[in-house]
């Protein structure tokens, strides 16, 4: 029986990492209800919530659009969120996304 259950955790522990992702972010003016942080994914689904993390701050937005389309890039932020993440500055920064 505990193998079972170790089997379990296991398997969820692996499922959570194979769903973090590290690279490159942009920003880009989303279309969002307003105060809502939102995001451009290109394979997460339409209104799941990504959190997105950077230099010690970690937001949660919501996926409303797909991209992004530059190549290296594994997501767009909307303005608000990369205000909200101290990217708004830079432009791209590198972020892991959960």
């Amino acid at each position: 029986m505990k193998t079972i259950a170790a089997s379990a955790v296991l398997l969820l522990f692996a499922s959570s990492a194979a769903s973090a992702e590290s690279g490159i972010a942009s920003y880009y003016r989303g279309i969002g209800k307003s105060g809502e942080l939102t995001c451009a994914h290109r394979s997460r689904p339409f209104g799941s919530m990504i959190r997105v993390s950077y230099g010690g701050r970690s937001i949660q937005c919501r996926v409303n659009d797909r991209g992004p389309f530059v190549r290296g890039r594994i997501i767009d932020i909307s303005t608000k969120a990369a205000r909200a993440l101290g990217i708004l500055q830079m432009g791209v920064a590198h972020v892991m996304i959960e």
